[in-house]
């Protein structure tokens, strides 16, 4: 089972093919996801700090180009399954914007 990293949090274990944002969240780490999945609002951005993620589908890159100038390892974490090692820091916490996360997404 890959092993995915909350930086400076906790790593766990998770099923290959699992949504990085379920992994997260059933981590019990704060995570936005104010969409639920869909990729329209870019809350549940992570930054990938090592390990491999799939590449970005065409709904991803679509939705983080409007954002502007966003570093490369800047990733949705609603659009990736995990399927190795990976180390990654939450951008968008719930408490830290003082909202619900969101409606959790679907698998």
């Amino acid at each position: 089972m890959p092993t995915v990293t909350i930086h400076g949090e906790k790593a766990v274990e998770v099923e290959a093919g699992k949504k990085l944002v379920l992994a997260i969240e059933d981590a019990g780490i704060d995570i936005l996801h104010r969409c639920g999945g869909n990729a329209r609002c870019t809350t549940c951005r992570v930054e990938v700090l090592d390990g491999s993620v799939p590449p970005m589908g065409e709904l991803e890159k679509q939705r983080l180009a409007r954002e502007g100038d966003l570093a490369p390892n800047i990733r949705l974490s609603c659009q990736i399954r995990v399927e190795s090692d990976v180390e990654v820091r939450v951008i968008n916490r719930s408490q830290q914007a003082g909202i619900p996360p969101g409606p959790r997404p679907a698998d």
